[in-house]
């Protein structure tokens, strides 16, 4: 914890009340790295809710790949540079964030840990990190800006364009200044990984996840029924300009369909009406990567979705070199996709991106510690991130380029 508040007060990033610090389970001190986090996030979760989380689209040969790719690059050192007076803090947008990694946007954590939108928010509000509010989330937008101005909202903008203005309108009321939004999503994916583990959408009540609730009284207590009592059942709170379906209701998956007709000319529209910082998320082609800047997009993030969509699509560190040659270094280009060390993601700034979103691990430790447990992860891959800088003879993000990052010869 103490690394996370002496880091997160270089960054310059919108305030918010101040809060008192969370109190961190005893389970966070075996957590050792974000992959610890994994395991006891599925002891403490019922399987159709991990499965959700964890899953991602037919025979998982993507989500296999985001984390393969990284053992095909390796790091080179500069010795005997004094990186006594070294900083991870990074500039994107106008803001100063603490370190070159922040949270991906993930639908419905709130079925993880309590108020999962909120707990996300604050702990990247406290570490001075980027957090990106997802748009099939189950807290209003309008909370989460309020407690944590600085959080970004990401957006799967509806199939017709005056609900897209609607939708963007409510965004900007709302005070957000940072807008993503998510293009590779024309169509449902085949997720049946998740049918297996027993999570449907909408979520259907059954014996499966009746079981599971009976033997995880801690979820079924500290998130389920509490969610129940104090705020109702939840609904898609963000999906449009007004409030969308419960998550248990039979017309949610009309709410997420009729997209496959979206084309750029939406994006140029929102480009028009949106005036803060607009990011286009799921680009994963060095041609989308130049149309998304010559419509105006401020910047982009480079993704297959996890996983979670189209199976067998590459991950991002295989184009990200190509993407920042073509789109030139000032163009910002965020990436995001299996990372999990503070190798991992030194790795991306060195080939160029200007960030790293990471979403499960997140998830996981809000699911396992609360606000605590995600804090406790952020200080995890913080320090690891340092450590790195220094090994590698560099005292900033900055400092890292192509020159420290080799293709393994068994690549």
């Amino acid at each position: 914890m103490a690394a996370i508040a002496s880091s997160s007060a270089s960054a310059s990033t919108p305030s918010a009340p101040a809060l008192p610090a969370p109190r961190a389970p005893a389970v966070l001190r075996r957590m050792l790295s974000l992959h610890d986090f994994e395991e006891a996030a599925r002891r403490r979760l019922p399987r159709p809710i991990f499965g959700y989380i964890a899953g991602a689209a037919e025979d998982n040969a993507s989500l296999r790949d985001n984390r393969e790719v990284f053992g095909e690059w390796g790091l080179t050192t500069r010795v005997l540079a004094d990186v006594s007076q070294r900083s991870q803090a990074v500039e994107l947008f106008g803001e100063r964030y603490a370190s070159p990694f922040g949270i991906a946007p993930m639908g419905i954590n709130a079925l993880s840990t309590y108020r999962g939108d909120l707990v996300l928010a604050r702990a990247a509000q406290r570490a001075g990190i980027v957090s990106v509010m997802s748009g099939t989330s189950l807290i209003p937008m309008e909370e989460v800006a309020r407690e944590s101005p600085a959080t970004w909202f990401q957006a799967y903008i509806p199939g017709d364009q005056a609900r897209i203005d609607a939708l963007i309108d409510r965004v900007e009321r709302a005070g957000f200044r940072t807008l993503v939004v998510t293009v590779d999503i024309p169509i449902s994916a085949n997720r049946e990984n998740n049918i297996r583990t027993g999570f449907s959408t909408p979520l259907k009540p059954s014996l499966r996840l009746a079981w599971d609730g009976m033997v995880r009284p801690g979820w079924v207590a500290g998130t389920f029924l509490r969610t129940l009592l104090r705020h109702g059942m939840p609904h898609f709170e963000n999906s449009f300009a007004t409030r969308g379906a419960p998550i248990m209701s039979s017309s949610v998956m009309r709410d997420f369909s009729a997209r496959d007709h979206l084309s750029w000319r939406h994006i140029e529209a929102i480009r028009r009406r949106w005036k803060g910082p607009l990011v286009i998320k799921g680009v994963l082609s060095v041609e989308d990567a130049l149309q998304a800047r010559r419509v105006g997009a401020d910047g982009i993030v480079l993704s297959n979705h996890g996983g979670r969509q189209l199976d067998g699509a590459v991950s991002a560190m295989r184009i990200l070199e190509d993407v920042v040659a073509a789109v030139g270094p000032d163009y910002p280009v965020l990436i995001d996709g299996g990372f999990r060390r503070g190798s991992d993601v030194l790795k991306a700034v060195a080939l160029g991106a200007r960030m790293v979103l990471v979403g499960r691990p997140f998830n996981y430790a809000a699911a396992v510690g609360g606000e605590a447990g995600v804090l406790h992860a952020i200080g995890l891959l913080r320090d690891e991130v340092d450590r790195n800088l220094a090994m590698l003879g560099a005292s900033s993000c900055g400092a890292l380029d192509r020159s420290h990052i080799v293709r393994r010869a068994s690549a």
